[in-house]
């Protein structure tokens, strides 16, 4: 199980950055040696954008992941299921909250970024674009999807822009306590009948093609802006192969099998072969053409408008509206 060390603390704000306001050559010297930037530090809009799109991404993944796991609550097979799943989609919706939060600063209003998303106009990862169809779904999701995640979350925690990095330490911490909560849902169902097992095998068989295009097609290191102002400190590749390296003992150990008869450890060249993922599938699914995007939208959208009363009454708009 991937989690975080226990001296990863959050830090206190920087002080003032050792570039001055308009120096884009100081700034991107600063982040590229590793300095973090503060939300109200001076910052070049390319470096900005960058970052609104990313967390923006993140927030949306976040509201949307909730939504395979929402449809089993009331059929969760009994109470201790029931509140545990209640409470990871909790955690799931305060991550959102916080990470719209960090992305307000960058000069989004939280308004236009849920209206962007139910329109349709930014992205939510692959995963969540998929139907659940059983109870092992859930633990498949909560175990697998949630540690290919936290793999990627975790190589946030450093990221260059300081707030960012910061919330990732909390969503870290609770996203570990979600793996171990889908790895009891799996080992439970293994441990259970020759039906149970064959369930957890059926949805692995689903869900490991969009778990290994999760972190995105290869990409040039030296192209890649993110990761060369420090956003992010790994690449996609490398993120696959940490995740791999990681939970392909893990699944095995349980009895189950890896639908990919290409997949190896490669002691030469010291990486997993594997077979090369649906690139064009995850451009489709991330873009709207999922088998759920329409229906995880359409509930977004029409929960979104049954609750603009409450808006309308916190804002002070209630007389308005009426």
């Amino acid at each position: 199980m991937a989690t975080v060390e226990q001296t990863d603390t959050i830090q206190p704000l920087n002080g003032r950055p050792p570039y001055a306001p308009g120096d884009a050559d100081g700034f991107f010297a600063h982040v590229g040696s590793g300095g973090k930037v503060e939300a109200d530090a001076w910052m070049p809009d390319e470096y900005r954008a960058a970052v609104l799109k990313f967390v923006e991404m993140h927030a949306n993944s976040e509201l949307m992941g909730v939504l395979p796991e929402r449809d089993w609550i009331m059929r969760a097979p009994n109470l201790r299921r029931k509140l545990a799943l209640t409470s990871k989609i909790q955690d799931e919706v305060g991550h959102a909250q916080l990470l719209y939060r960090v992305a307000e600063d960058l000069g989004k209003p939280r308004a236009q970024m849920l209206a962007d998303l139910l329109e349709g106009k930014t992205k939510f990862h692959n995963v969540f674009h998929y139907p659940t169809r059983s109870w092992a779904d859930i633990g498949i999701i909560a175990w697998l999807v949630d540690a290919a995640a936290i793999v990627s979350q975790q190589a946030l925690r450093d990221s260059s822009y300081a707030p960012y990095a910061r919330t990732m330490r909390k969503i870290c911490w609770e996203e570990s306590v979600h793996i171990m909560h889908g790895r009891d849902v799996v080992l439970t169902l293994m441990n259970g009948t020759d039906a149970q097992r064959a369930m957890v095998q059926e949805a692995l068989d689903r869900w490991w093609g969009p778990l290994m295009q999760m972190h995105g097609p290869p990409t040039d290191p030296a192209r890649d802006k993110d990761l060369h102002w420090g956003i992010k400190a790994k690449n996609n590749e490398q993120l696959r192969q940490e995740f791999l390296s990681i939970y392909v003992p893990r699944i095995r150990e349980l009895g189950l099998q890896i639908p990919d008869v290409a997949l190896h450890y490669d002691e030469a060249e010291g990486r997993w072969q594997y077979t090369e993922p649906d690139w064009a599938e995850l451009k489709s699914v991330v873009t709207g053409h999922g088998p759920a995007s329409q229906e995880r939208l359409g509930f977004r959208r029409d929960h979104y408008a049954d609750t603009q009363w409450v808006r309308d009454a916190l804002l002070g708009n209630a007389t308005a509206a009426a």
